[in-house]
């Protein structure tokens, strides 16, 4: 039988190593959600079902910045306000510098 050298056998083990850690590094990267629209938001927040979102309705980042996206005041996020309003800032990537 063929001796196997210790060369081969740490090249084997290495390129193993890579691809576990490449594998996970391709599974951790998956896609963020998109953001719900306004219609979605609707379907699960609007108890009243009149078409638009009162702060009591409301949850979430959504409800922290209720004032800032209810530019008529009117106490209700319209359609036409929400497509309008700021949009959250995600979680920004760490930079190792």
């Amino acid at each position: 039988m063929k001796k196997i050298s210790f060369k081969t056998v740490v090249f084997t083990v290495a390129m193993v190593c890579f691809g576990i850690s490449f594998s996970n590094a391709q599974a951790k990267g998956e896609r963020p959600k998109k953001p719900p629209t306004f219609n979605e938001l609707l379907e699960q927040m609007d108890a009243n079902e009149d078409g638009k979102l009162s702060e009591a309705e409301i949850k979430g980042p959504l409800k922290d910045d209720f004032a800032k996206i209810d530019k008529d005041e009117d106490g209700f996020i319209s359609e036409a306000e929400f497509k309008k309003a700021p949009k959250p800032k995600g979680r920004g990537r760490k930079d190792n510098k």
